[in-house]
């Protein structure tokens, strides 16, 4: 299934561990920017997966991907950044996976934890400000999923009820925004009647390989269908 995107165009993925997966920063012993290795700047997970699948299947587009996920951020952890790691980096194509840190951080009671209204509002300020500094800019916004663990039932309940919230304001803000929205908790539910979680995730949030290629089918179905008129 090929990408309906322009070919040239620069496509940006932003989030968190999920998204990062272990990406090389391209860092220099001094700290100073270097070029970093093509690969391994993309991580090993679903954008690895993404930009080898289509650039292999088209490679006259001459397509740009870039990986600007960093593990553990939540929503406000992205805002920090945003600027020089979003809209500074001027995508074509921007695409975001972020809230399941937001939700475990509210089940484990960290103090810095944000909840769900708060979630809402700053993610809704994200996209304002860049629609307003990217107004081309094709946005894809990815619902958070989580998978049962199996080590504490009370623990995944808890966990899934408040994704469940994030994914409901993700839906919203997509469709506010102008924005596509990526469904992933039906893939991962669907996957469940294949096999048990712990072939998708090592612990119900961070996928295995094998979740990993279920999160890039997924990317890549909704962006094949194409955006949606603004």
């Amino acid at each position: 299934m090929p990408l309906n995107v322009p070919a040239g165009s620069h496509l940006l993925f932003q989030g968190d561990s999920l998204t990062d997966s272990g990406r090389d920063r391209g860092r220099d012993p001094g700290g100073g920017p270097e070029r970093a290795d093509a690969n391994a700047s993309l991580g090993h997970g679903y954008v690895y997966l993404v930009a080898a699948r289509a650039a292999a299947r088209a490679p006259g587009h001459r397509w740009r991907f870039t990986n600007r996920g960093v593990s553990g951020d939540g929503i406000a952890d992205l805002a920090a950044r945003w600027r020089t790691d979003t809209l500074e980096q001027t995508p074509d194509l921007l695409s975001v996976l972020v809230g399941v840190n937001d939700a475990r951080r509210v089940v484990e009671g960290d103090c810095w934890d944000i909840d769900a209204d708060r979630f809402r509002e700053a993610y809704d300020e994200l996209l304002a400000r860049t629609r307003r500094a990217l107004p081309a800019t094709r946005l894809l916004l990815c619902e958070p999923f989580c998978l049962p663990a199996g080590r504490d039932p009370d623990f995944d309940a808890a966990l899934a009820a408040q994704v469940q919230t994030r994914q409901k304001a993700v839906a919203d803000l997509a469709a506010a925004h102008r924005a596509e929205l990526v469904r992933l908790q039906p893939v991962f539910d669907e996957a469940l009647r294949r096999a048990p979680a712990a072939h998708w995730s090592h612990d119900g949030v961070h996928p295995t390989p094998a979740g990993h290629q279920l999160l890039a089918d997924a990317w890549v179905s909704a962006v094949a269908a194409g955006p949606h008129a603004r």
